[in-house]
């Protein structure tokens, strides 16, 4: 044991009993609801829970200023949420904090004058409202503005000498906190509130459950990228954090994020327990939690909701995208849907076992729902994966194959955007730019957040021959996507070299680690354009040295150029660096 100073706040729900006798699951919700939000304030103030028995919660923090602005920020919140709610349905919290001596045991409990003090100042409080001590009132009357009533001295309980109490006003700011500068990182450079969703826990207890918690995680972003008013940050970015300890407002600063969606999901026999929390990073506050007890059947109404409530909450309640949600396709066959939300987990992991193994659990969903769209699209997705990366037996079969997938899932569900971006991938492989133009517009519509689809529409655009357009988009991908892959500077430096920005490009192409005859290729073209003749004469040797059979003619028909002019070009910088016709 050791004595210590500490900050201690004592809470308790107002009407808990009365609450309790009238509806006890909806009792108890709320009471989850609040833990989370006491919880995250007081451990983003420097706090540690000691205990949250029944609807009392108490804490201990390093310095009196925690324990005030977190008490402030989870009664602004507590109030928030109660204006949503019936009179006799409302829960307040009376909070009461001392600072003083407590006896700290080895596994964290704290005694003392100290707690009982804080605990006696909670009863003073009014349902709503705040009280503390004199020695929190003259500490922080020392360095912050606050605004007090004082209710002079009190006898409580089981304590010798009076305790002079005051009342923290609540009807006007009551304390200023000095706090870090807000982040700028990429968020300043869009025009709309950037979210960021952290991969939700698995809390089944079952490893093998895993790809559940993954697939919510996904179908939320994806929900969300429907809103065109918010700025998304796309799943490969967040997933790059999933199972870390994450510091929010680190996760926000690196992301570019201002807000953030975190939550778990546990997952017993044929229920799901879902909760989730948003948190507006810049100020390190929560500003909704809930949680959904659902059965598992309920799943894509559970998705709607959270992201409705979601965007509710966002500064001037962004509106929703036109596009009715009503009309989007899903499956009412849950064993299906799991194999899906399984099979994408196994093909982000992007080796030859886990595409078949990938390819195993699409085609068990195909058999369980043959109507299931989604579960097509994506198994044309991972053929696609196979394909491009060799990984398969017969290329001209497959690729058969990724195209009668891909229109199975259109004639299915023509709201996919999964579906659209595959497709106009295809298209373009296959030259047809007019028609990979349309389904990467239907793909953009249908989720403008994605940063695939995204830096998909400034390749298009390179090709078509507006490269200055083009770097625009390949630049938001990238935004939405701080992690993005390599490929997006290949496509980036591509866009800058039909611009006639070779520096640029250039630059780009340097981002790129594991280069080959085609990165060569262009750092030849670029460099003679330049007027660098020794860079280009080295590269251009460095493209014959891997492909001694090399030809700019033959390799101008792998490209997609839609203008002879870029063509024509294209096809001078590569004479001019010194390489075969």
């Amino acid at each position: 044991m050791r004595q210590r100073l500490a900050a201690i706040l004592a809470a308790d729900g107002a009407g808990y009993s009365r609450l309790m006798a009238a509806d006890e699951r909806g009792t108890l919700a709320a009471l989850d609801a609040a833990r989370c939000l006491f919880r995250a304030s007081i451990e983003s103030h420097q706090g540690r829970v000691i205990d949250m028995a029944g609807d009392s919660v108490l804490a201990v923090f390093e310095a009196a200023t925690g324990a005030v602005t977190a008490a402030l920020e989870i009664q602004e919140q507590l109030k928030a949420h109660a204006a949503t709610l019936a009179s006799d349905r409302q829960m307040p919290f009376r909070i009461g904090i001392h600072l003083g001596d407590v006896i700290e045991k080895a596994d964290g409990t704290v005694y003392g004058d100290g707690v009982n003090i804080a605990s006696r100042l909670q009863g003073l409080a009014e349902p709503g409202g705040i009280t503390v001590s004199d020695a929190v009132q003259s500490t922080l009357r020392q360095g912050l503005v606050a605004s007090f009533d004082d209710l002079g001295e009190q006898r409580v309980k089981n304590i010798d000498k009076p305790v002079r109490v005051y009342r923290l006003r609540l009807d006007r700011p009551a304390i200023a906190v000095p706090r870090a500068a807000a982040p700028v990182a990429l968020r300043d450079r869009v025009d709309k509130p950037a979210i960021a969703v952290l991969p939700f826990n698995n809390m089944s207890g079952d490893p093998e459950q895993e790809y559940f918690a993954d697939g919510i995680t996904e179908d939320i972003i994806t929900e969300l990228s429907r809103f065109r008013d918010l700025f998304v940050i796309s799943r490969n970015s967040s997933f790059k954090y999933k199972g870390k300890a994450v510091e929010v407002q680190k996760f926000a600063r690196e992301l570019g994020a201002r807000y953030v969606v975190e939550g778990s999901v546990r997952k017993v026999g044929k229920r799901v327990r879902i909760t989730v929390q948003l948190i507006d990073a810049e100020t390190d506050r929560h500003i909704w939690a809930e949680r959904y007890d659902r059965e598992l059947e309920d799943i894509f109404a559970i998705q709607d909701e959270v992201t409705s409530a979601i965007v509710s909450t966002l500064p001037g309640r962004v509106e929703a995208a036109a596009r009715d949600f009503a009309a989007r396709k899903t499956t009412d066959n849950m064993a299906a849907y799991e194999c899906v939300l399984a099979g994408k987990v196994h093909h982000h992991r992007s080796t030859r076992e886990d595409a078949a193994q990938a390819l195993r659990l699409l085609d068990r969903a195909i058999e369980l729902d043959p109507s299931y769209a989604h579960a097509h699209a994506w198994k044309g997705c991972v053929l696609g994966q196979t394909w491009t990366n060799g990984w398969c037996e017969d290329r001209d079969l497959t690729w058969k194959q990724v195209v009668d997938k891909l229109q199975t899932a259109l004639a299915l569900d023509d709201n996919d955007s999964d579906v659209h971006r595959i497709l106009a991938a295809v298209d373009v492989a296959q030259g047809d730019l007019a028609r990979a133009r349309y389904h990467e517009q239907r793909a953009l519509t249908l989720n403008p957040n994605d940063d695939l689809i995204v830096v998909q529409q400034g390749e298009i655009l390179t090709w078509l021959g507006q490269p200055e357009e083009g770097i625009e988009w390949i630049r938001k991908a990238m935004r939405l996507n701080p992690y993005h892959p390599e490929r997006f500077w290949n496509h980036l430096g591509r866009a800058y070299f039909v611009a006639r920005r070779y520096g640029e490009a250039v630059d780009s192409f340097k981002r790129i680690s594991a280069v080959d005859f085609t990165h060569h290729a262009f750092f030849a073209a670029c460099f003679a354009q330049l007027g660098d003749a020794a860079a280009a004469d080295a590269h251009a040797r460095e493209v014959l040295a891997r492909v001694p059979s090399f030809s700019v003619d033959n390799y101008l028909k792998t490209l997609h150029y839609t203008k002879e002019s870029d063509r024509a070009h294209h096809r001078e910088a590569l004479l001019k660096a010194g390489l075969p016709a």
